[in-house]
């Protein structure tokens, strides 16, 4: 064996184990989000569902279950990058603008002018909240 191979042979397991610790790294970086987190983002997708709204991804309208669908791509990917940890920061990432085109996401509801995603699911998320929380003593 020449000098040079018996270097690269040495080299070998260690970068192995570089390549190995940096698997582990980013599994260790990719979390889900937090159960109370995950049910506020559940219960804002199944509300945007039920709502009978529309949603308007890079200029088309789509119904509320293909929204969820979208929306809960956008929340296992950004979940894999370990890049949300609340329902605030899932909305700010991943359902307030198409991360291709960088266009803001509308919701349109019936009688009502279309608004930004961001907003209708903030004012949803604080109506959730709103019920959940327990009634103070009086």
């Amino acid at each position: 064996m020449t000098p040079a191979r018996c270097r690269q042979a040495r080299r070998a397991p260690r970068v192995l184990f570089a390549l190995a610790a940096g698997c582990a790294l980013g599994a260790a970086l990719a979390a889900p989000l937090p159960p109370a987190a995950r049910a506020e983002v559940d219960a804002l997708l199944n509300r945007l569902q039920s709502s009978g709204c529309e949603f308007n991804r890079n200029g088309s309208w789509y119904a509320g279950a293909e929204a969820r669908a979208h929306l809960l791509k956008k929340l296992d990917y950004l979940e894999g990058k370990g890049q949300v940890q609340t329902t605030e920061q899932f909305i700010a990432l991943g359902a307030s603008a198409s991360s291709m085109s960088g266009q803001p996401y509308l919701v349109r509801c019936a009688g009502k002018p279309a608004m930004p995603s961001a907003g209708w699911l903030s004012s949803e998320l604080q109506q959730l909240r709103t019920i959940r929380a327990p009634s103070a003593p009086h």
